[in-house]
């Protein structure tokens, strides 16, 4: 198991040498790339990246307007609009990613973290998918289940996201956390189903 640990200064701690940069990648990559400055953070920046996607993911859910989001799926289609929202972050991560590679030159540095925001993003997709509570409170123990298994086949890697970081640029970085994410969404998909069912705080 490994998590990751290679760290480099911050963009602005860098600031001497970026004359010397034949690339610099725009600043919004930076932000999305960092996780919004969540990749800085030690120990373990892939866990606090995971913790941060998790916030926002719920915040966005709950304190932003997309209550439609919960809405549509209990009244509608169940499965398209999470990972609509999924692949959203997913492709957004792959663009960052690749941009801060390409200045850095580093292949998966640590502080990127936007993949965990990727995968993290998909292993919470199957919560939607039932109708249960999801408010404040007794609703956060949903996100409890896919943050565990996605960050389990992170760190795990089994087959194919290990192999998947062959890939170049920010597809190599993101893609491994992707089927992480897969494999945390399916194994989310039947544990919350069952605790939706028998634990009557979670139902509505």
């Amino acid at each position: 198991m490994s998590e990751k640990r290679s760290q480099v200064p911050s963009p602005e701690a860098r600031g001497e040498d970026s004359g010397k940069l034949d690339y610099q990648a725009p600043r919004w990559a930076w932000w999305v790339a960092t996780g919004f400055g969540s990749g800085y953070l030690k120990p373990a920046p892939g866990t606090w990246g995971s913790l941060a996607a998790v916030a926002v993911w719920w915040i966005l859910l709950h304190y932003f307007r997309c209550q439609w989001l919960e809405k549509w799926v209990a009244q509608h289609d169940p499965i398209i609009p999470p990972l609509a929202l999924a692949l959203g972050m997913t492709i957004l991560a792959i663009m960052a990613s690749d941009r801060v590679v390409h200045e850095t030159g580093l292949k998966d540095p640590g502080f990127i973290v936007a993949d965990e925001w990727a995968g993290m993003w998909i292993a919470l997709a199957p919560i939607l998918w039932h109708v249960g509570s999801l408010s404040p409170g007794w609703g956060l123990l949903r996100v409890v289940t896919p943050f565990a298994l996605f960050r389990l086949f992170d760190i795990w890697k089994p087959w194919p996201c290990y192999q998947l970081q062959v890939l170049r640029g920010g597809t190599g970085v993101v893609i491994d956390d992707v089927a992480a994410g897969i494999y945390a969404a399916v194994m989310t998909f039947f544990i919350d189903g069952w605790l939706v069912r028998h634990l009557a705080i979670l139902q509505n």
